[in-house]
């Protein structure tokens, strides 16, 4: 019995010596804190189920960061309604993303927030893409294209989460480029990393290329953040002529059978 309080105090003292302050939550520029927010995110992505074919490494952004910092100071436990046109807070990105946590100083770490929104993959079936409660958190977090996040991380006194109020908490946010959560499936399952582009690497079973922020995109009207590819030019003529050649085909069949 001695044993087991002393081991249960020693854990108690283990908690609250890692548990934040007010004063002690990480800033946006802080490595530790940035390094945090982008490991637990592409280890979770990393272990997908069923595996993903293209999931792309993700890594930070400091305007994201910024654009999750100057929302979370609002102690709102709401979405940000400017993450869309017209409204254009990023000079990359269209259409952002927006992940939410809001919990007690004493639980909170960027490991533990980021794992409970990945947790509701247990209400989603991946074959149906039907959700029994809610998993947008999870679906942003597992979003094959979004390959860049920015965090932040604010003390709050008091935060209205629906009717019930929470007082003194860590409000933490993670905005997403380019956003996800389309009516479509997250990822495209398939063995890791065989649909990366050509110029990737894979690392951690995730589509990797420090270059990719530099590349061009190109966004459709409909779907801002979603990439028009370029059509291949023979495909382009092959999809123009072989209209016609199946209707003359077509007359030629009727004509000798008819005869």
């Amino acid at each position: 019995m001695r044993v087991t309080l002393a081991v249960t105090a020693w854990l108690v003292s283990i908690v609250s010596s890692y548990s934040y302050s007010g004063s002690s939550l990480p800033d946006i520029n802080n490595e530790t804190f940035i390094r945090n927010c982008v490991h637990i995110h592409n280890k979770l992505r990393s272990e997908v189920k069923p595996t993903a074919s293209g999931m792309l490494y993700m890594t930070w952004d400091t305007e994201l960061a910024q654009i999750a910092k100057a929302w979370a100071k609002n102690c709102q436990f709401e979405h940000n309604n400017r993450l869309s046109p017209p409204n254009k807070l990023h000079s990359n990105f269209t259409v952002l993303g927006e992940n939410i946590w809001t919990g007690s100083l004493s639980i909170f770490s960027v490991s533990s927030a980021v794992t409970n929104w990945y947790d509701e993959v247990r209400d989603y079936d991946f074959e149906t893409r039907k959700c029994s409660k809610m998993c947008g958190h999870y679906t942003q977090v597992v979003w094959a294209d979004s390959y860049k996040v920015g965090c932040a991380v604010q003390f709050c006194q008091s935060v209205s989460v629906g009717r019930t109020f929470l007082n003194k908490v860590a409000h933490f946010i993670c905005n997403y480029g380019p956003a996800g959560n389309y009516p479509t499936w997250p990822y495209k399952k398939g063995s890791t990393c065989s649909a990366c582009h050509p110029n990737d690497s894979c690392l951690d079973n995730l589509c990797a290329n420090p270059q990719r922020d530099k590349v061009a995109r190109y966004y459709s009207i409909v779907y801002p953040d979603l990439p028009i590819s370029t059509r291949n030019r023979y495909l382009s003529l092959f999809l123009t002529v072989s209209p016609p050649i199946l209707i003359l085909t077509a007359i030629i069949i009727i004509l000798v059978k008819h005869k």
